[in-house]
């Protein structure tokens, strides 16, 4: 039902209201708001003219109850300005509009504590048939978290868990592309500038990172460690100007990547004549010209969609959990030069 004004008053415009307005009965309504067939094409008019006129909206819940379903899924997302977050985005909705379905974002603030078990009792009040949770931080009950049968439940994340499907861009993986590319070229001095601690992409990384050198028998060198700002990676990178044994630099984003190589070039250290340097995300092309960066590119679009799709899967009684990664690629430009 829906609010109607009538006179100085409001009130709500029930199937009842519109039967009386179109002349015909409350099942003759009830037919054409579910689309049923034996209403004929004057009646059909007649009826729709009426809930237009009176401005009458179908009951969601009713019809849900008659479908089994909602037809929307849930979405949870931190800083939707973050990068990749609006590209993800744009996967899930188009995924959606394709289904026929719509979305119910739920924006949580930087200070809101992650808990899976707290999103899906707040998912499970709105009208949503499924939910996808982005985690760029690690959820406090992530090891202990259930999800509500029936519900699917589709966790962007690089963790595996054993109860839900995750799907994310494959960020260990991508520091394997970076280490392959940076010994293809000679080096083996190659340090890490990290993200913050608590981000579950950095971790990955630089858990690559490691893994890359010590499988090879090299020494790791303690990362450093920024922001996410250029400016962080400007203060790395004036710390590694003093180490004379290091070649090449991977730096766990672009923006950082951007202050590493300024801060190299203002103390007379070339790039890549002097230290090869590469980033992760390839996000300076809209903003920085010429950009120059060797980088891995991730698909961001599929990483929505494909969350948008097992979401629905999910919600099937013989759904089996799936573990998906999405490969990025290498973009190779001018910053990673052999080592002489």
């Amino acid at each position: 039902m829906s609010a109607v004004r009538h006179d100085s008053s409001y009130h709500f415009v029930s199937m009842a209201d519109v039967a009386e307005r179109a002349g015909v009965s409350q099942q003759t309504v009830s037919r054409v708001v579910n689309g049923q067939p034996n209403v004929s094409e004057s009646t059909r008019r007649a009826v729709q003219k009426a809930m237009d006129e009176l401005g009458f909206r179908p009951n969601f819940a009713g019809r849900s109850l008659r479908s089994g379903r909602y037809r929307s899924v849930g979405l949870c997302i931190y800083n939707i300005t973050e990068f990749g977050n609006l590209s993800t985005l744009d996967g899930i909705m188009t995924a959606a509009r394709e289904h026929g379905d719509a979305i119910t974002m739920v924006e949580m603030g930087d200070n809101d504590p992650v808990s899976l078990e707290r999103m899906t009792k707040r998912m499970l009040s709105l009208p949503v048939d499924a939910m996808i949770m982005s985690m760029s931080i690690k959820a406090e009950d992530f090891e202990s978290f259930r999800p509500s049968p029936g519900f699917g439940t589709v966790l962007l994340t690089m963790y595996e868990h054993p109860h839900c499907t995750t799907v994310d861009s494959d960020q260990y993986g991508c520091s394997m592309l970076v280490m392959d590319h940076l010994f293809s070229h000679g080096h083996r001095q190659v340090r890490f500038v990290a993200g913050p601690s608590y981000s579950v992409d950095s971790n990955f990384r630089e858990r690559g990172w490691r893994d890359a050198l010590e499988v090879r028998g090299i020494d790791v060198a303690e990362p450093l460690r920024g922001d996410w700002t250029a400016d962080s990676g400007y203060e790395a990178g004036a710390t590694l100007v003093a180490d004379k044994d290091m070649t090449a630099v991977y730096v766990a984003n672009d923006q950082m990547a951007l202050g590493v190589i300024a801060a190299l070039e203002d103390a007379g250290r070339r790039v890549p004549e002097d230290v090869s340097v590469v980033g992760v995300d390839d996000s300076l092309s809209a903003s920085v010209p010429h950009n120059r960066l060797t980088t891995v590119r991730f698909d961001l679009f599929s990483r929505g969609r494909r969350a948008f799709e097992q979401a629905l899967l999910g919600t099937s009684p013989n759904y089996h959990i799936q573990q998906i990664r999405i490969a990025g690629t290498l973009v190779e430009r001018q910053t990673v030069a052999d080592l002489r």
